[in-house]
């Protein structure tokens, strides 16, 4: 995996940049446009800039590529899947909240009208 996935050494570094601190970072900024009422649209804004920021983290501290494409797009699939787990787990809540006497939740993830 190592070269197709990740540039690194070793699977650890990509681990805790891309999955573990991008990943939060990722939810967090899926949380963020949930609870602003902001599109699907403006979350992929967010995570295209959040992947090159990420990537340039590996380019800093483990003096990896900056500006490979192939890496861009592993860290922001990555990134996207975390994103998109926080904006669905906060918009579910939102509406059943918010909207409690038309939804209730069908998973984590989505609702369901009563």
């Amino acid at each position: 995996m190592q070269g197709i996935l990740y540039e690194e050494p070793s699977i650890w570094q990509f681990l805790f940049i891309t999955v573990i601190m991008g990943g939060w970072t990722a939810w967090r900024t899926g949380k963020s446009v949930a609870e602003n009422w902001q599109n699907y649209t403006t979350l992929l804004i967010y995570v295209a800039l959040l992947g090159v920021a990420i990537r340039f983290i590996h380019h800093a501290l483990f003096h990896g590529s900056m500006l490979t494409v192939q890496y861009y797009v592993v860290d922001t699939a990555v990134l996207l899947l975390f994103a998109t787990l926080g904006y669905r787990y906060y918009r579910t809540r939102q509406m059943t909240n918010n909207y409690y006497w038309l939804y209730e939740k069908a998973s984590l993830f989505s609702w369901k009208s009563k």
